[in-house]
């Protein structure tokens, strides 16, 4: 295993602290300490002593003399504990200045505070877990969707890290018998082509079996955009604060009242970041802010899956609708007549009213049947763009040594590229990894985890 870490040798083997639950006011608060002095510092700030393992303890945190927070106190003595160190984690009221108290005493007695992931990376340095486990962590944390939390916990129970095993095993058994042709000629006779070409093959399929679900697996994790465009006044704040059921954003008479893309994120099974922008127009009395929110609208409308192309029903098409629709006539789109409670004129757009929430349910099942055209039932295996790359690879290097076995090539020719699939995947599950890679995964999880 290749890592660095971003800290020297001593920083590895710091006991460390951090807050692990959310810095607000709230019923109960968690500080968590991991290292060889855990229970000693647990034991300096508390009335408490000799802490057992799986016990849990009831006391006070103090500072000297003066109590601090009545307190439980949760020790795991290593390996059987999340990050396999000796673990301490004290549960307290959930009040800002009391968690940051307790932890302030944490690291006045002999802890340093984690770095971001730190108590995962330590948990996947201590083999507590593989890297697509300490993935899913993450996933679990960041996730947008009750879906999606389901897919990320099946990777944390070590499905795919599973399956990855299997298919590594299955290519390794390929490799041996290869190199065991090669190196001892006389003993062992190198494996038949027919049985190389049958088991490249077999590993091959098992890797398009896992890429399958690579576009579902991106769209339950980054969701997809959806951006309501349309002139001012047209009731595009309305409709944003329509589908979101709250008053997310300003709406008034007043022309360009939006300023700025104001985005807000639904669960419709998937993530959909729901973007108001500001109304697109053309005109002198524009004002250099109100131009800035124009462009930014643009700009939105570019980036967006989808665009909800609204109109004013009660006054028809304008020269200026024409305008935007040009704009967004090539993407996908969702033309919407709004105000059609007080409209006169016929068409065959999608008709609705925020005021009387006319064709809101209508509205909302088109964007569903367009942007979430997806099954996460069906998803056996959730990937990441990391996880898929480290699998292209390994497929690509399987589809040479397939060729070069078709062709019947020198065996040891052909054990290159099994090598190479080999640590493709060792890649994925971080068997083999650099600390560059490393240090971009864990910057992505937030203190404390």
């Amino acid at each position: 295993m290749v890592y660095n870490i971003n800290m020297n040798i001593l920083q590895e083997f710091d006991t460390i602290s951090a807050i692990s639950t959310p810095i607000a006011t709230g019923g109960v608060g968690v500080i968590r300490i991991s290292g060889d002095k855990s229970f000693e510092i647990a034991e300096k700030i508390s009335d408490k002593k000799n802490f057992k393992h799986n016990y849990i303890t009831h006391g006070w945190i103090l500072d000297g003399e003066k109590k601090v927070d009545e307190v439980l106190i949760l020790p795991f003595k290593s390996p059987k504990s999340y990050t396999g160190e000796d673990v301490i984690e004290i549960h307290c009221h959930g009040g800002v200045n009391i968690v940051k108290k307790i932890l302030e005493l944490t690291l006045l007695n002999g802890a340093r505070h984690a770095e971001r992931g730190e108590f995962t990376k330590r948990a996947f340095l201590n083999k507590k877990m593989d890297l697509s486990q300490a993935e899913a962590v993450a996933d679990l944390i960041h996730s947008k969707t009750k879906d999606f939390v389901i897919t990320s916990a099946k990777n944390l129970s070590g499905v795919l890290g599973n399956k990855i095993v299997e298919i590594r095993k299955n290519i390794f058994e390929v490799l041996s018998r290869i190199v065991a042709g090669i190196d001892f000629p006389e003993d062992v006779k190198e494996p038949e082509y027919d049985y190389l070409i049958s088991e490249f093959k077999k590993s091959i399929d098992e890797i398009d079996e896992i890429l399958k679900g690579a576009d579902t697996s991106n769209i339950l994790r980054q969701g997809v955009s959806v951006a309501i465009v349309g002139r001012p006044n047209v009731g595009k704040s309305s409709l944003f604060n329509t589908l979101l059921n709250i008053d997310r954003a300003i709406v008034t008479d007043i022309a360009g009242t939006t300023r700025d893309v104001l985005k807000e994120t639904l669960d419709f099974g998937i993530p959909v970041t729901l973007v108001d922008t500001a109304g697109i127009r053309e005109s002198e009395d524009v004002s250099k802010v109100e131009e800035i929110g124009i462009e930014y609208s643009k700009q939105s409308l570019d980036e967006a899956d989808l665009v909800l192309f609204l109109y004013d029903a009660s006054e028809g098409i304008t020269k200026e609708d024409t305008d935007i629709w040009e704009l967004v006539k090539d993407k996908k789109n969702i033309r919407i007549a709004n105000k059609s409670d007080i409209a006169k004129c016929e068409t065959d757009d999608l008709k609705i009213s925020t005021k009387t929430k006319q064709g809101i349910d209508e509205l909302k099942t088109k964007i569903k049947n367009i942007v979430c055209d997806v099954n996460p039932e069906t998803l056996e295996f959730s990937t990441n763009i990391r996880q898929q790359n480290c699998l292209r690879d390994a497929r690509a290097s399987l589809m040479i040594a397939l060729d070069g076995a078709e062709r019947k090539e020198l065996q040891d020719m052909i054990s290159i590229d099994v090598k190479s699939a080999l640590l493709a995947l060792d890649e994925l599950t971080g068997e083999v990894i650099t600390d560059d890679i490393l240090n971009n995964i864990f910057d992505n999880f937030c203190i404390g985890k």
